[in-house]
């Protein structure tokens, strides 16, 4: 069954790692052009994230408080969790255990 497509949800999986980077910040990008005011990234079937990942999802929440929007990530698994602690970046980012809770913060 395929998740629902919404315009602030992007769902990710497998591993984000070089090769798979460059197409995560393309479509970060085509959703960040419309300024949603939550842009909320579905982590829930991701199993690894190499720095190039991390880069390109930092520079999106850059992008998302440019113009006063809220970026979030949801439903990080245990391994992938554990990399954002490791780099610090869970004090960075708004880190939810699933999508609904990240939309539900105003």
């Amino acid at each position: 069954m395929p998740l629902k497509e919404q315009p602030n949800i992007l769902p990710l999986e497998g591993e984000i790692d070089l090769h798979v980077s460059p197409e995560v910040a393309a479509s970060l990008r085509t959703m960040i052009a419309k300024k949603p005011k939550h842009l909320v990234v579905d982590l829930s079937r991701v199993t690894y994230m190499d720095s190039s990942g991390l880069a390109v999802l930092i520079e999106g929440m850059q992008k998302v408080q440019e113009y006063g929007g809220k970026f979030a990530l949801a439903g990080a698994q245990e391994s992938v969790q554990h990399i954002f602690e490791i780099a610090r970046l869970d004090q960075v980012f708004q880190i939810f255990p699933d999508v609904d809770s990240a939309l539900a913060v105003k």
